[in-house]
C-alpha cells in the first residue's frame, strides 16, 4: 500500500539542518538588565527570594557595568532603593535621587549602553502604592504630575528612555506632556502599558521592597482573567505617545504578547519577572531542570510569541550560554 504523507523530519535531520530553517532567534542585543541601586557605600545584598541579584550601592555599579558590557548586554533599565520614603515618594524626582545619581554615572562612563529609567514612585513612598494616597484610596488625577516631575528629572539626569510602570489613567498623556515642555522631546516612552496584577511579582518586591502597607493594587493594575481590556490599554498608550509597548509578566501572558504585536506597529517589550526567574532558580538548585535549557526555551518562546525586546534577570547568564553557541 503507497502511503501519502509529508516528510517534516527532512528540516529536522541534523543540528545544521535545524539551525539552518530556525525560525526564531535570541541576541544579547534583544535583552533589558534590571539593575537595584541602593543608597549607601559599600552595599552588596542578594536578594534572598532571587539567587543571584542583588541590591548594590553606587561603589559597586562601576565593576557590575564592566561585567555587563564585556557580555554584549546593550541595556539596563534602573530601579532606586533609597534609605527615605515618604507619602508623596519624594525621591523619585529628586534630582539627585538614586536613580538619577546611577544614569548620571552609567552615561558618563558607558555612553553606548542605553539606560531605561523605571517611573513610578512605589520604591520611595512609605505607603508602598504607585501614586497618592487619601485614606485607602490611590488618587489617580492627582498621581500624574509627580509621575511627570519624576520623568523629567530621569531625562535631565540622561536617561535614554522613560518607562513608566505605574497603571494611572492618563499617565503616557502626562509624562509625554511633561517631558516635551522640559525640551526633551526625543527621549521615547517604554510604557508598561500591559501590566497585570500578578502573584509572580513578590520576590521583585523584596529586591525593591516595594510591597504595599495596605490594600493590593488591583484597583490599578490589571485582571489576570482579562484580554481585551489589554487591547483597551494599550490603545490608550498609543494614542498618549507611547513608543514601546510592555507586557509584564512574561510566560503566562504570551498569548497577550502576540495580540499585541499582531495589533500595534511598536516594538514590543516582554518582562520575564521575578517570580518566574526565581521558580526556575530554585528548581535548578534542587537539581529538578537544566536550568540553561529551561531558561533559553522560555525566552526564545517570548521571542516566538511576538516580543521584540525581553527584561530578564537570566540576561547575564543568558549572555554567556550566547557567546558559548
Amino acid at each position: 500500500m503507497e502511503l501519502q504523507f509529508s516528510r517534516h523530519r527532512r528540516l529536522r535531520s541534523s543540528a545544521s539542518m535545524r539551525s539552518l530553517v530556525r525560525e526564531n532567534h535570541l541576541r544579547t542585543e534583544d535583552f533589558i538588565y534590571p539593575l537595584f541601586i541602593l543608597e549607601g557605600e559599600k552595599k552588596r545584598n542578594e536578594v534572598a527570594s532571587m539567587p543571584g541579584v542583588y541590591q548594590i550601592s553606587m561603589d559597586y555599579l562601576q565593576k557590575e557595568m564592566d561585567e555587563i558590557v564585556s557580555l554584549g548586554i546593550k541595556s539596563v533599565i534602573l530601579f532606586g532603593v533609597p534609605t527615605e520614603k515618604d507619602e508623596c515618594g519624594g525621591g523619585a524626582f529628586h534630582d539627585h535621587g538614586i536613580v538619577q545619581e546611577a544614569t548620571r554615572f552609567i552615561k558618563e562612563r558607558f555612553p553606548e549602553i542605553i539606560v531605561v529609567a523605571d517611573t513610578c514612585l512605589c520604591e520611595y513612598t512609605s505607603h508602598g502604592h504607585c501614586g497618592v494616597v487619601q485614606g485607602d484610596r490611590v488618587l489617580n488625577d492627582e498621581s500624574l504630575d509627580l509621575l511627570a516631575r519624576t520623568a523629567v528629572s530621569q531625562a535631565k539626569a540622561g536617561a535614554d528612555i522613560i518607562a513608566p510602570s505605574n497603571m494611572m489613567d492618563g499617565f503616557v498623556a502626562a509624562i509625554r506632556a511633561g517631558l516635551d515642555e522640559a525640551g526633551f522631546e526625543e527621549v521615547p516612552i517604554m510604557s508598561y502599558a500591559v501590566k497585570y496584577s500578578s502573584a509572580f511579582y513578590g520576590p521583585f518586591r523584596d529586591a525593591a521592597d516595594s510591597t504595599p502597607q495596605f490594600g493590593d493594587r488591583k484597583t490599578y493594575q490589571m485582571d489576570p482573567a482579562n484580554r481585551m481590556e489589554a487591547f483597551r490599554e494599550a490603545e490608550s498608550d498609543v494614542a498618549e505617545g507611547a513608543d514601546f509597548l510592555i507586557v509584564k509578566p512574561g510566560m503566562p501572558y504570551l498569548d497577550i504578547v502576540r495580540d499585541m504585536k499582531n495589533t500595534f506597529n511598536l516594538p514590543v517589550v516582554t518582562y520575564n519577572v521575578s517570580g518566574e526567574y526565581s521558580m526556575v532558580k530554585a528548581a535548578a538548585q534542587n537539581g529538578w531542570i537544566d536550568e540553561k535549557k529551561i531558561v533559553m526555551e522560555m525566552l526564545v518562546g517570548m521571542k516566538r510569541a511576538g516580543a521584540d525586546l525581553i527584561i530578564t534577570y537570566h540576561a547575564k547568564d543568558a549572555a554567556r550560554w550566547l557567546k558559548e553557541e
